[in-house]
């Protein structure tokens, strides 16, 4: 797999537990985007531990459930009101940088230090640093990413309830913009990941089920767990997100599937 163009490290994570690692998996490279499902993590902790609630509006017509997925009309890169809350799937990173201030108003502390005490370090992430944008501003490792994939698969750090919410459509029916890929009708997100759903083409496989999660980056990064197939794929890239990836990808992914055990 580490022919693969594009990708400096990697692991796949099969159904009967075994993994295989491929590259530097202890090397920190650029998250991009991927660094939502960190912060989107950290959220959810907020929400058990009292200090925000996914559903109560933040007065502006919106609720962090629709911040986490992409719902609450904010704009790609600027906090401000693009489109009425709940009518379309505008991708934003500036509305998780909202959400992260207001976390870190509630708790009283910065949010890497939020993040760092809810997540990484009961997680184990011993190399992640958010030093930027709490939607695209993290740095770690595969084996960082590891780690965040297993609570994303099993509730490690939150409720089986609020953990199955997160990976199921938040308003499942919304359009809107995929990143790299163009307009998806409808374009399903979770509670921080994306979901598949039918999208073709697709950055996984086309034997992906629908029900797959994950999200993939501008700095040529790349995760999904598929519960179906019981198999989780990351991969972290020193080229940007271009053309290669949407090639490579679902062929990478292809070849993981095709490879389970």
């Amino acid at each position: 797999m580490s022919r693969w163009n594009g990708i400096a490290a990697g692991a796949a994570v099969f159904s009967d537990g075994s993994t295989e690692r491929f590259g530097p998996t202890d090397q920190r490279f650029e998250l991009a985007s991927i660094t939502k499902l960190y912060t989107a993590m950290a959220a959810l902790v907020a929400h058990e531990e009292g200090t925000i609630d996914l559903d109560t509006d933040v007065g502006d017509g919106f609720n962090p459930a629709d911040v986490l997925a992409h719902s609450a009309g904010i704009a790609p890169d600027e906090r401000s009101r693009m489109a009425a809350p709940r009518t379309r799937r505008i991708y934003s990173t500036a509305a998780y940088d909202l959400l992260a201030d207001m976390i870190a108003q509630r708790a009283a502390m910065p949010f890497a230090a939020y993040a760092n005490e809810a997540v990484a370090q009961p997680l184990g992430m011993s190399s992640i640093t958010l030093t930027g944008s709490a939607g695209a501003g993290a740095f770690g490792s595969v084996d960082d990413l590891l780690a965040l994939i297993d609570a994303w698969r099993r509730p490690l750090l939150i409720d089986q309830r609020t953990l199955s919410r997160a990976i199921t459509p938040h308003l499942g029916d919304l359009d809107g913009v995929l990143p790299g890929f163009g307009n998806r009708t409808p374009n399903p997100w979770g509670l921080g990941p994306e979901i598949r759903g039918d999208k073709d083409p697709h950055w996984t496989a086309p034997a992906n089920d629908p029900r797959t999660y994950g999200h993939f980056g501008r700095a040529g990064t790349m995760l999904w767990i598929d519960p179906v197939a019981d198999i989780a794929l990351v991969a972290l890239s020193d080229q940007p997100f271009g053309p290669w990836a949407a090639t490579a990808w679902p062929i990478l992914s292809s070849a993981v599937l095709s490879s389970s055990r």
